[in-house]
């Protein structure tokens, strides 16, 4: 696929919280990563407001296992509170993603130069991402690096179908849609042999409106171009 990239994300724990459990202000990880959780993954590899990320799939490769702890959050009030985080332990996840120019950004065309977007992208990869990564939550240091898609022996190869339940998707932004709102959007994933083929953020039609939001203003003022980001680099030694 045009603009695709392929890598491995690892760690010794993640936390991608469902929402239902926080109410009590303990989380408990969904059993795999949503697609905002991968799309934010991919966004601290690379990522300007020009282009969008597209999350295509995601391979499972290690068994889905638990741990519980007990935490002690931040309590701004001064109190002592002891609360139950229940993680995913030792998780490896292979992803496939692309992205494409958002369109929703006229005020960003200067910066929609694509082939070099799609070289910072392979470079900070190789390099571990430019910013940190985290998998779901602070707590939980990941990292990533280049892989091919589909290489290797994953735990479920051979599994068939495991029905994952409503999850959520990911959020929609204003910048993303147009639509000066932010938005839920739900769905019903099926892991098929340890690969979760995601759909379009627009194919969802479980959606929920949650608040007004108004999209940032990004222009050549904010945001340095593609074409500047790519020499300050050469210039700085790093290898073309």
């Amino acid at each position: 696929m045009r603009n695709s990239v392929e890598f491995v994300m690892y760690a010794d724990y993640a936390l991608f919280s469902d929402p239902l459990t926080r109410l009590g202000g303990e989380k408990c990880s969904y059993q795999v990563p949503t697609y905002q959780a991968i799309k934010g993954i991919t966004e601290s590899i690379y990522w300007k407001p020009t282009i969008l990320y597209v999350v295509d799939e995601i391979r499972i490769m290690k068994p889905i296992r638990m741990e519980s702890k007990g935490i002690r959050p931040i309590d701004y009030s001064g109190g002592n509170t002891l609360a139950n985080y229940t993680f995913l332990k030792d998780i490896s996840y292979q992803v496939r993603a692309h992205f494409e120019f958002n369109m929703n950004r006229p005020d960003m065309a200067f910066d929609r130069n694509e082939g070099k977007h799609y070289s910072i992208l392979k470079r900070s990869l190789e390099m571990g991402g430019r910013r940190d990564i985290f998998l779901g939550t602070r707590e939980c240091q990941g990292y990533v690096e280049p892989c091919v898609f589909g290489e290797g022996k994953g735990f479920y190869d051979e599994y068939g179908d495991i029905h994952l339940g409503n999850m959520v998707h990911g959020i929609n932004y204003p910048d993303e849609t147009g639509r000066d709102q932010m938005e839920v959007r739900l769905w019903n994933p099926v892991m098929r042999n340890g690969v979760i083929t995601f759909p379009r953020p627009e194919e969802c039609t479980q959606v929920r409106t949650i608040s007004e939001m108004k999209p940032k203003h990004f222009d050549h003022t904010n945001v340095e171009s593609a074409d500047a980001l790519l020499a300050s680099w050469g210039e700085g030694g790093i290898e073309r």
